[in-house]
């Protein structure tokens, strides 16, 4: 793996998911609803799990293969989002911010994984 990255918090993508991790915490510490509260930090915490899991195995390919772990968990955390607003556990505009953030990295995972995918045919 050759890149200008020396660990895993050096990357904007592992960064952003703690961002996202400690947004998720702080929204949810007064729900009462302990099992989707537990669920969605779970997924948010499997963003920057998976990204440094990934990094650390030292291959494109394995890394490739974490990212796209740590996007579907991005995934499922959007779809709790929803659930989350539907029971009123969030408001709207928690929601909107939480939903913002975990789409936008998302996209810079799938950035990334081009990136990674692109620099492996060169």
């Amino acid at each position: 793996m050759e890149n200008n990255y020396h660990s895993f918090e050096d990357l904007l993508i592992w960064q952003e998911g703690m961002k996202l991790c400690d947004e998720i915490y702080t929204v949810l510490r007064k729900c009462k609803d302990f099992s989707l509260r537990d669920q969605m930090q779970r997924s948010a915490v499997s963003i920057p799990s998976n990204i440094a899991e990934g990094f650390e195995r030292n291959t494109d390919k394995e890394f490739i293969h974490f990212l796209y772990i740590a996007k579907a968990s991005a995934g499922e955390v959007r779809s709790q989002l929803y659930l989350a607003l539907d029971l009123n556990y969030i408001e709207k505009n928690e929601f909107e911010e939480l939903f913002n953030d975990v789409s936008d990295i998302s996209k810079l995972i799938s950035g990334f994984i081009k990136y990674l995918n692109d620099s492996q045919k060169s």
